[in-house]
């Protein structure tokens, strides 16, 4: 289609004012022109490209400064000129005056207006079709076709967890705000497998957690999460590898890019740069900032033994061990040794025939006149050497001094007088017995005590006075007494040689006499009577009148014996590893003996019944075992670290227990904490011969045969978390030692921090 050319060769102010008239004639006949404005681009698309990319265009090369309205017009000016054919009567090729074509522009615009009409007109048809094309298709709705990448929307709930949802039957809501219900998924393990072997598509298949669904992918979404995989682009046909584009090329531009002039503030002082200067003067001055120090470049050496300085290296270095210093030259290797230090012939020659290893001296003394005679020394090179050897090849090891304030190992103990009442002084000394006094005990009312002794007497006294108000003859060295511990009776256990007697002293109260002697008369004998391991006889005539109620005679030697708490049963020790017959607990209400077990486990040394609960203890050479009477069965069996028990107490609280032994210990258990002991102390000097708790007062005393009496503070808490607390409070001194032997027996009054003490200087001792 041959286009219209124009040739203007006037200059640019003719155009200009050209075009502003051709504008407003154009402007004013358009308004009369009903047809929309849109119908013209519609229908002369292609020839406008044509004409915009023709290099022939009426305006090429052409640069206008006008406003974008004028652009606008000019551009559809030239739209309807480049439809214009043939029968304009202008070609392509005809020259075009040129002064008189530019002054008369207004009538070729307007024979080129009548012209466009005209085409207009002709294609009317075409246009009205063309038209209504346009109007579908601004009606069309724009979001029809929309290919963004925004995810689906179904599910409206937004970006919450969707285990929120799990309890319910719905998944979220749409977009009318009607609930998504959850598929019915009954799958369980079997089902999920069976599906992953029958089903192809198993593998492209994801479960979408906003609606509930199986999502089965397509090629291209597979082709897309396998690049994303391999960590590729998402696109196939993006080119990581494109040259990049030099937005500012290398070749220095004639004009700068803007001609903006300086800032005023380009070439004055900067006010915050001053400010941070003054900031940096003002803390070099206050020392807060150092000036860097220059670096030494001279080389430093370091003085391989140094120790001294804590600034070297080997100072500073803590697990470095110095060598050690040789010793410093004696007397015996001066050129000039006194004459003591000079070895006769004898002596050299015993010198010499010594192993190097074993000789005192390295070398043989000997006398120059002056130094200068001195010659050299023959092994003086071997010396170094070995020297060297054992600095690099001998191993040092460092010992650790551990630094420790000796009041630390002390433990932190109350004071004495802190904790108490105690007994500290000696009050009374009972005396009247001729030969050592074995053991002693107290009345459960504390007004009264018995004691026998090696002299063959039982005596009764009384504590407030020491007044002897009883002497029983018994014939035959007392080896142990016991006062019933039950307080509505009056009865006194005595055991000598094979005997063991039930003494009734009658020194109580009225009612508790004849309650006790009714106790023994009430026995009524069976009618066939067992035989038993002890005879019991009932006294009369001159025995009764002294007050032996009953005898039992035992088949040995009897060493100790021990009520029980209620005051019926009664228990007797016959050490003896030959037999079983070692324990013998007697019932006097009933007047029946029994032996508690089968074979004898060692030599037995004393037994103890438990004050609240059915256990009794039995003590043998190296061990404390503990019975369950009613079960009749071993609980316990205590290791004391004692190579011979002597003398065995229980605290009234029944959870603790102490030990004397012939090694001077004394062990305390804690039955409820271990079999083994708690503590051990070794306060005494000498073998333990008794020890006692006192039945109200924290208070346990121990009597050794140094003569001594030591008293202990030992607390047991309520609470089972904390430990006892055990402290030495008093030594009580004053019991003369006899044939090597001291205290013999202690017990504690029952109610007073009282202690006694019988010793073998044939005396008792009260200390309050």
């Amino acid at each position: 289609m041959p286009t219209l050319k124009l040739e203007y060769n006037t200059d640019c102010t003719n155009m200009s004012k050209a075009k502003e008239k051709s504008v407003k004639k154009r402007s004013a006949e358009e308004e009369d022109d009903k047809l929309p404005l849109f119908s013209v681009d519609l229908t002369l698309e292609k020839e406008e490209e044509d004409a915009s990319d023709s290099e022939e265009s009426v305006f090429s090369g052409l640069e206008d400064s006008g406003s974008d309205s004028d652009d606008d017009e000019d551009e559809g000016l030239v739209e309807d000129l480049a439809v214009i054919d043939g029968p304009l009567g202008i070609s392509s090729g005809a020259e075009t005056p040129e002064k008189e074509d530019v002054q008369d522009d207004g009538s070729l615009l307007k024979k080129t207006k009548k012209k466009v009409k005209k085409v207009r007109g002709e294609s009317g048809e075409e246009e009205r079709g063309m038209e209504e094309r346009g109007l579908s298709t601004m009606l069309r709705d724009e979001y029809e076709q929309d290919t963004s990448d925004e995810e689906d929307i179904r599910n409206t709930v937004g970006n919450v967890p969707m285990e929120w949802y799990q309890d319910y039957p719905h998944i979220g809501y749409d977009l009318d705000g009607r609930k998504i219900y959850k598929p019915i998924r009954n799958k369980d393990e079997l089902d999920e497998f069976l599906d992953k072997m029958d089903n192809p598509d198993y593998w492209r298949t994801v479960h979408d957690k906003m609606t509930g669904s199986d999502v089965k992918l397509s090629d291209e979404q597979i082709e897309l999460v396998q690049r994303l995989q391999k960590g590729h682009f998402g696109d196939v046909n993006f080119n990581e590898y494109e040259p990049s584009v030099d937005f500012f090329s290398g070749e220095v531009m004639i004009h700068p890019v803007t001609n903006r002039p300086q800032d005023k503030r380009s070439f004055i002082p900067s006010l915050i740069e001053k400010e941070k200067v003054s900031k940096l003067v003002h803390a070099i001055k206050m020392g807060w900032i150092k000036p860097r120090q220059p670096k030494v470049t001279t080389p430093v050496y370091y003085d391989l033994w140094a120790t001294t300085d804590p600034n070297a290296i080997l100072g500073r270095h803590k697990m470095h061990v110095p060598a050690p210093k040789l010793r410093l030259p004696g007397h015996e290797e001066s050129y000039n040794p006194p004459p003591e230090y000079l070895l006769s012939e004898e002596e050299r020659l015993a010198w010499e025939q010594q192993d190097p290893e074993d000789r005192k001296l390295e070398l043989l003394p000997q006398k120059y006149s002056c130094l200068r005679a001195v010659p050299s020394f023959p092994r003086f090179i071997q010396q170094r050497f070995e020297r060297c050897l054992d600095l690099y090849l001998c191993p040092r090891q460092r010992k650790m001094r551990v630094s420790v304030n000796p009041e630390d190992l002390i433990p932190k103990l109350p004071k004495p007088k802190d904790l108490q009442p105690f007994p500290t002084t000696q009050s009374l000394v009972y005396r009247g017995h001729t030969s050592l006094v074995r053991s002693i005990s107290v009345s459960p009312s504390g007004q009264w005590l018995v004691s026998g002794s090696d002299d063959g007497s039982l005596r009764f006294w009384e504590v407030a006075t020491a007044r002897c108000m009883k002497t029983l003859e018994v014939g035959g060295a007392v080896k142990s007494v016991a006062w019933n511990p039950n307080p509505a009776l009056c009865l006194v256990a005595v055991c000598f040689e094979c005997s063991v007697l039930v003494v009734s002293p009658g020194l109580a109260d009225r009612l508790v006499v004849s309650s006790s002697e009714q106790l023994l008369s009430s026995y009524e004998a069976p009618e066939e009577e067992k035989e038993q391991a002890v005879v019991w006889s009932s006294s009369q005539g001159p025995d009764y009148e002294k007050g032996i109620r009953l005898t039992l005679t035992h088949p040995k030697a009897v060493r100790q014996v021990t009520w029980h708490a209620k005051g019926d049963y009664l228990a007797s020790v016959m050490p003896d590893n030959s037999s079983n017959l070692q324990v013998l607990i007697h019932q006097i209400s009933k007047r029946r003996t029994q032996n508690p077990f089968r074979k004898s486990k060692g030599l037995v040394q004393c037994v103890s019944f438990h004050p609240l609960r059915p256990y009794f203890f039995v003590a043998t050479q190296r061990y404390v075992r503990v019975y369950n009477l009613i079960k009749q069965e071993l609980t316990k069996k205590l290791m004391t670290n004692c190579k011979w028990i002597s003398s065995m107490a229980i605290h009234p609280g029944g959870d603790n227990l102490v030990c004397g032994s012939y090694d001077s210990r004394l062990a305390w258990f804690d039955l409820d904490l271990s079999t083994k002991p708690y503590k051990i102390l070794r306060h005494h000097k000498k073998a333990l011969r008794g020890v006692a708790y006192h039945n109200h007062y924290p208070l346990f005393a121990s009597g050794s045969d140094d003569g001594s009496v030591i008293v202990c503070h030992g607390m047991v808490y309520n609470d089972l978390l904390q430990n006892p607390l055990i402290v030495p409070v008093k030594v009580l001194k004053g019991h003369t030692l006899t044939h090597d032997l001291g205290v013999l027996d202690v017990t504690f009054h029952p109610t007073q921090p009282w202690v006694f003490s019988s010793g073998a200087d044939a005396t008792i001792r009260l200390f309050t």
